[in-house]
């Protein structure tokens, strides 16, 4: 009976423990919920987080905006279709696990409206210091302005009425703007249009952008960056238009490597470019891009090219139709590389993706996220790759006391090597 005693009694205590621990819980953080979001807007966006925008939202001059991974800008005016201008600054951190989205209702994503122009896009300002985009997602956007669209009223971007905006404006030539492992996708007319700043763009996706018009990566005067390792899918026109136009300090200087770039150009009414464009003494050095089923080889304005100190090397093109491949012969337009891998019949190069149909119609614009544009083992890609070239910044942007570096190429060509 004593030792029953001693059972029940420390039975009890141990309830009782269990109860306390139960009673000392710690608060779960539910993300927030914000509705109605519109005119200026600094500070932090908390992790989760969904921020409804229902009109033009601001980030003043000096001030900024941190968004954190996981939260949703959501907008939600079909009417207005806010845009995003940014005087200060913008901080996008997304994580590869839980990225920012900038996004809009489901019900809105039909296949009407497959090129977006449901909310306008990231619009800054000559002094909009800093500019990051890390695991974003955006999408649905490039709407047209109109005489009150915020941009137009500040003379931002083109700041006149019936543009199409893209999906992220910088004018800032003192500026930084940094955007890695990022999405972009369903927008009217051109990606990125960027007038000034030192910029690394990397390891992004591009696809189903540009109606009638518009380049994936569109760089003019001002602008001293590396772009890599990004894939390009379909864009209407360029997946980079290359050009000095507005003659501002510094000159335009590009270097653009291990860049994909898949049906580039088809979509355009008129002819033009078709997979990198270069004009008005522009600078760029071009290694190690992969060309597959564009409309045409690397192509310059032959009456207006790029700078002479310009280097193009080790460009591997495939083209499923002997249209293509004749597209892609050097000519006066045409630019000639040193160590490309080029042929003059319709199927010859296979560059051996891991999973894409080649002979996927070069008009369509449509993306399917099975497909991979990994290298099979035996791919004629692989181990092509020039490395031994200088980057504009191997040793990082310092951008909001984070040092971004342009990453190190590779040893293959195109964006994405064996898995």
């Amino acid at each position: 009976m004593k030792n029953l005693f001693i059972y029940c009694t420390l039975a009890m205590l141990a309830l009782a423990s269990c109860k306390d621990d139960s009673d000392d819980t710690t608060p779960i953080d539910v993300p927030v919920v914000q509705e109605s979001v519109a005119g200026e807007v600094s500070g932090v966006w908390t992790k989760g987080g969904t921020y409804k925008i229902t009109g033009h939202i601001q980030i003043p001059k000096g001030k900024s905006l941190t968004i954190e991974e996981g939260v949703t800008v959501l907008f939600s005016d079909s009417v207005i279709k806010p845009e995003v201008v940014i005087l200060g600054s913008l901080y996008s951190l997304g994580t590869a696990a839980a990225p920012v989205k900038f996004t809009v209702p489901d019900s809105w994503k039909t296949a009407k409206n497959l090129y977006g122009n449901l909310w306008g896009g990231l619009i800054a300002g000559p002094e909009s210091a800093e500019f990051v985009l890390n695991n974003t997602i955006l999408e649905y956007g490039g709407a047209v302005t109109t005489e009150e669209s915020p941009s137009v009223k500040a003379g931002l971007y083109k700041a006149v009425a019936g543009e199409h905006v893209p999906v992220l404006y910088y004018p800032n030539v003192k500026g930084k703007l940094v955007v890695t492992g990022s999405t972009i996708r369903n927008f009217n007319e051109d990606g990125f249009y960027i007038e000034g700043g030192q910029v690394i763009i990397a390891n992004n996706y591009f696809y189903t952008t540009g109606v009638s018009g518009g380049d994936a990566i569109n760089i003019k005067s001002g602008v001293q960056a590396d772009v890599a390792f990004n894939v390009v899918y379909s864009p209407n026109t360029n997946a980079l238009k290359l050009s000095n136009t507005g003659d501002r300090t510094p000159q335009a200087y590009i270097v653009g490597y291990n860049n994909t770039i898949i049906n580039a150009g088809w979509r355009r009414p008129t002819t033009k470019g078709g997979s990198i464009w270069l004009e008005k003494a522009v600078r760029a050095d071009l290694y190690n891009n992969l060309l597959a089923n564009d409309r045409y080889g690397i192509k310059r304005d032959a009456g207006n090219p790029e700078d002479v100190r310009s280097v193009i090397s080790n460009t591997f093109y495939y083209g499923y139709d002997q249209t293509t491949a004749n597209q892609f012969q050097p000519s006066t337009e045409i630019v000639k590389g040193v160590n490309d891998i080029i042929s003059a019949k319709a199927g010859e190069n296979d560059p051996k993706f891991v999973g894409y149909p080649l002979v996927t119609s070069n008009a369509n614009a449509a993306y399917d996220n099975t497909w991979d544009f990994h290298l099979q083992t035996g791919s004629p890609a692989l181990t092509k790759g020039k490395t031994d070239f200088t980057r504009l910044f191997a040793n990082g942007i310092i951008v909001n006391g984070i040092t971004y570096k342009s990453p190190a190429p590779a040893d293959y060509i195109g964006a994405l090597g064996i898995k």
